[in-house]
């Protein structure tokens, strides 16, 4: 058998071992490099398809989905895990405003194995881990084939559930600490929605910039549990909703400065207390519209306060042209989860399990973790 010119077209689908018996006498290099011949095609794959918009759980459906072509530039993926995120939800139910078309794949972010790879692929091994950079459509199924420049390598010694998660929440939490305000040590943010995904990061992340973070939860039954556990994640002041009916909010925050910055992802009446803790020229950056109710502000806060009311969608940032950007940004937040400063609950579902894990997340079985499909 002759040795072909370009020896990138062997490439890892043989067991491995195959080739180095035949080549036992080549340098290491090319015996590391050769070790199988070229996968033509990624193996079946189960998936998570939508043929239409709807309520998630009458409109999914598992199903198997046939080989795709690996071409040259291509990796075929693995999937390890894939988290279900709310607004993974609101794409299939066709309300958000950026969704696939159907019929779709579902899921949206998640970490994987790379399991093949097409004859140029040069930057990615066998048995690397990656995540989808940026974020794409079509996570929730068991294989996965786009070109190596969608992928980027991360450390295999990241716990999984972390991994698929790390790019939505997370990223938002610590771009919107750095791209509104210029924060320093000593320095103070609000927020509304503080045990959301978000939330718990935010207050971690500004802990470690030295910046202190006032929380706003709701009022619900457990409201004890839910502060003790905020407080262990760095919270610095913690209030329900109904603890800020006094109208002196300066005299809640003790030695801590006025905020200069709030997050806001409920609307409404709670949008409006994180507005009230904002020092003069503050800003205020919404991320989510969990009530369902407009932003109100107060023609007093514009005029005497010289509020600046800012918007924050991660989709925007995480554009093809802005990755490089970005995978930074996700190696420092995995060497957080990796040294134990950043931490979230979450909970890691059987894919056996999907229909479960999906009412879960759509808040049927009542307050849940983050629900994180492992494949």
């Amino acid at each position: 058998m002759a040795i072909p010119r370009n020896f990138r077209a062997w490439r890892h689908c043989a067991p491995p071992g195959t080739l180095s018996r035949n080549f036992s006498n080549t340098s290491r290099n090319f015996s590391n490099t050769i070790r199988a011949f070229a996968a033509a095609a990624s193996p079946p794959s189960k998936a998570v398809v939508y043929e239409q918009h709807g309520s998630p759980d009458q409109v999914v459906r598992v199903v198997d989905l046939p080989p795709v072509e690996i071409k040259e530039n291509d990796v075929c993926v693995r999937m390890m895990a894939s988290p279900i995120n709310p607004s993974d939800i609101n794409r299939m139910e066709g309300v958000y405003p950026v969704r696939p078309q159907v019929p779709a794949v579902a899921g949206y972010e998640g970490v994987g194995e790379v399991h093949s790879l097409g004859s140029a692929v040069s930057n990615l091994e066998v048995g690397d881990w990656v995540i989808p950079s940026p974020p794409s459509f079509g996570t929730w199924q068991t294989y996965i084939v786009k070109e190596e420049n969608a992928w980027h390598k991360i450390s295999k010694g990241i716990p999984m559930e972390y991994a698929a998660t790390i790019t939505v929440n997370p990223l938002t939490a610590l771009c919107m600490l750095e791209n509104f305000v210029e924060l320093t040590s000593g320095d103070a943010i609000v927020q509304n929605g503080a045990t959301s995904i978000v939330g718990q990061c935010i207050i971690q992340l500004a802990k470690i910039k030295g910046v202190s973070s006032i929380n706003i939860i709701r009022d619900r039954p457990g409201s004890e549990e839910v502060q003790e556990k905020t407080k262990k994640l760095g919270a610095d002041l913690l209030y329900t909703e109904s603890q800020l009916s006094a109208k002196n909010f300066k005299s809640l925050l003790g030695d801590i400065p006025e905020p200069l910055l709030g997050f806001n992802c409920i609307g409404g009446d709670s949008a409006s207390l994180v507005l009230k803790f904002l020092r003069l020229g503050g800003t205020m950056v919404t991320y989510g519209g969990m009530a369902k109710k407009p932003v109100t502000v107060s023609t007093s806060s514009f005029i005497f306060k010289d509020i600046a009311l800012r918007g924050f969608w991660l989709q925007k940032l995480m554009t093809s042209d802005r990755t490089m950007v970005c995978r930074p940004k996700i190696d420092y937040l995995l060497r957080l989860v990796q040294d134990g400063k950043l931490k979230y609950e979450m909970e890691l579902v059987p894919f056996s399990d999907f229909n479960i894990a999906l009412d879960k997340a759509m808040g049927k079985l009542g307050s849940q973790p983050k629900q994180v499909i492992r494949f």
